[in-house]
């Protein structure tokens, strides 16, 4: 069987500012390989789109469109979280599983070529559609285009997306300790700021950037790589009033007590099984005011950090479009069940490349912040981290305004007609 000629591209999990740039990267990297690949179709709301045959003829989108992904935020084609099941494991109440519907879905549309953009679980996502080749004689290249704020994706030196969010996260600690610092003497005393991040400190730590000298902001940081000490946390607070009259904190999301609980858990859990976080920021606020009698603020900066385009990271965005367009070159290439890494030349100057990791080595791992990215009492960044971070973040690339705000473009998204002859119904 020859290989079909179109590809198959979706974006999937929580979106990024610059997830849209490796969009722009997969797109006009096909169309400049017209011999070899037809149309690009996109999945509407990530592989949902694929199951459901709900596709997007981006064929249907200008030159300037696509151009005009690379500085609009979010997921142009929608998003989604849905876990596909262990091959063994697929059948659905009508006998049909959803692996042997993705074959239906791309067979009826002459699809060679899965291009899946996301973080750990899409990672995992990819793996399993690769392996349909071999295990339903249907071929198929299917490459992992790295996404993901929390910079928790192994064997790659960093994760698009975590740029730009760490950008965000410094540049709006910086801005909110001079805010604090001002108003200290008489007012609020502490200001808390509660970043994503479940498992993996790397957002949290890039607010530490901010901290150039002795006693800026942040004067502390909490991190999910380390155990919450409720007494260490107010003692530490409490010193950095007295010695500064105030403190800014950078709190993440997925801060654990000894226990190994997240201190903000609400109890319920996502499609991936994750648990569904509740807001660590005021329960760390609440202890700050009953135990410290300081006045308090907190800002709970969740999709804010990972839609703010307007302060995008330019290393994150070339990296971005980068690992789009080695995408649509690996597989063109003929490789098959690789995600497109990044990897780090030099640090000075910063010097970068792109790469290629098999899935089988990234699918369900998470990159965790090393130890000696913390200082030894826990509560900062070291010289290393420093090292790490500062490039990740470097340069501006501002998106065109218009009457004051950013203009963004918004695609047609033409709907593909369907050529399957039933529908599918998601399970829940």
């Amino acid at each position: 069987m020859s290989l079909p000629s179109n590809c198959f591209y979706a974006q999937s999990g929580g979106v990024t500012a610059v997830i849209n740039a490796a969009a722009a990267g997969v797109i006009e990297t096909a169309r400049q390989h017209s011999g070899r690949i037809g149309k690009v179709y996109a999945g509407r709301n990530g592989i949902i789109g694929a199951l459901t045959e709900d596709l997007i003829d981006t064929s249907q989108e200008s030159d300037a469109a696509i151009a005009a992904l690379r500085h609009t935020p979010a997921g142009a084609f929608g998003s989604c979280r849905h876990k596909l099941k262990g091959f063994d494991k697929s059948q659905s109440a009508d006998q049909t599983g959803e692996f042997e519907r993705l074959i239906e879905v791309f067979k009826a549309h002459d699809i060679g070529y899965f291009f899946y953009n996301g973080g750990g679980d899409s990672a995992d996502t990819c793996l399993k559609v690769s392996q349909l080749s071999e295990k339903l004689g249907y071929p198929l290249q299917a490459i992992h285009v790295p996404k993901t704020m929390d910079n928790d994706l192994p064997l790659t030196d960093c994760s698009p997306g975590f740029g730009s969010a760490a950008k965000y996260t410094a540049v709006s600690i910086r801005e909110a300790s001079f805010d604090l610092a001002s108003m200290a003497k008489t007012s609020t005393k502490v200001f808390i700021l509660e970043v994503m991040g479940r498992h993996a400190g790397w957002t949290a730590a890039a607010g530490g950037l901010a901290a150039e000298r002795e006693g800026d902001g942040p004067q502390v940081i909490l991190f999910p790589e380390i155990t919450f000490d409720e007494q260490r946390f107010l003692a530490r607070v409490d010193d950095s009033v007295r010695r500064h009259g105030w403190c800014t904190v950078v709190a993440s999301e997925g801060v654990k007590n000894k226990d190994g609980q997240f201190l903000a858990e609400a109890g319920t859990r996502d499609a991936f099984g994750h648990a569904q976080l509740g807001g660590v920021a005021p329960l760390l606020a609440r202890l700050v005011s009953e135990r410290l009698q300081f006045k308090y603020h907190y800002a709970i900066a969740d999709y804010l950090m990972r839609a703010a385009r307007h302060i995008a990271s330019r290393t994150d965005l070339e990296q971005s479009y980068a690992v789009g367009r080695a995408a649509v070159e690996l597989a063109l290439a003929g490789k098959s069940g690789v995600m497109v890494t990044i990897e780090r030349l030099s640090e000075a100057p910063y010097r970068w490349t792109v790469g290629e990791a098999p899935l089988t080595k990234v699918a369900n791992v998470e990159k965790k912040m090393p130890r000696e990215y913390i200082t030894e009492d826990g509560y900062h960044i070291t010289a290393a981290c420093r090292r790490y971070l500062t490039p990740l973040i470097d340069g501006e690339d501002y998106p065109p305004y218009r009457n004051g705000l950013p203009d963004y473009v918004r695609l047609e998204n033409v709907a593909v007609p369907k050529r399957t002859s039933r529908s599918f119904e998601l399970r829940k």
